[in-house]
């Protein structure tokens, strides 16, 4: 099948992948756009876990303050570069972050960073709520793996699901733009104020 140049702009305008990219990638699908979409995000995945080992020393302190004055969030995140810093794509992350968290109320950035105590004080609840069920223990388990699976989503920025798109988690927001731009993205702190509170 023939890739015209509308094909390929078309692609590039949904993914915002370079134009010899979408190239390739209508070439490889057989001009199925949506499979060279899908090609284009498997190959911006590997890309993106390649750059996840590179040191982040720049970056921005973005905020939100929400309609009102009430409640507010301050972000840090990280990139290699000032330059990619200042792009339009990563202060939109930025930006997206900090309503995230003004939102959703998270504790920590990720699940490496919630302590081990609170970890197994969570555990320890979910074992009294099933109580004395005659349940095999790997069920049992499983059961608990998953009311942590969600405690970690509640509680963790990185695990939450996007407030503007709630198919994708935040985790898979950063990879995206880590994708768009070349270098590693990393969500460093943040801070959520409200008043009264």
């Amino acid at each position: 099948m023939e890739i015209t140049a509308a094909m390929v702009k078309d692609l590039r305008q949904e993914t915002g992948a370079g134009v010899l990219d979408c190239r390739k990638a209508l070439e490889t699908a057989n001009g199925d756009a949506k499979r060279a979409s899908e090609l284009l995000r498997e190959k911006g995945l590997s890309v993106a876990a390649k750059k996840a080992e590179r040191v982040a020393n720049e970056g921005m302190i973005g905020s939100y303050v929400h309609a009102g004055s009430k409640v507010a969030a301050m972000v840090e995140v990280n990139c290699e570069s000032d330059f990619v810093a200042r792009t339009e794509q990563f202060q939109a992350l930025i930006k997206d972050l900090a309503m995230q968290i003004v939102a959703t109320r998270p504790t920590w950035v990720r699940i490496e960073d919630v302590p081990a105590e609170i970890v197994a004080k969570e555990t320890e609840g979910f074992l009294a709520e099933l109580g004395s069920t005659n349940k095999p223990p790997e069920i049992v388990e499983r059961i608990i793996a998953g009311k942590l699976a969600k405690f970690y989503e509640e509680s963790c920025l990185i695990e939450q699901p996007f407030i503007k798109d709630d198919s994708i988690k935040i985790k898979d927001l950063v990879t995206a733009v880590v994708a768009k731009l070349g270098e590693n993205v990393v969500v460093r702190r943040f801070a959520r104020l409200e008043v009264g509170s």
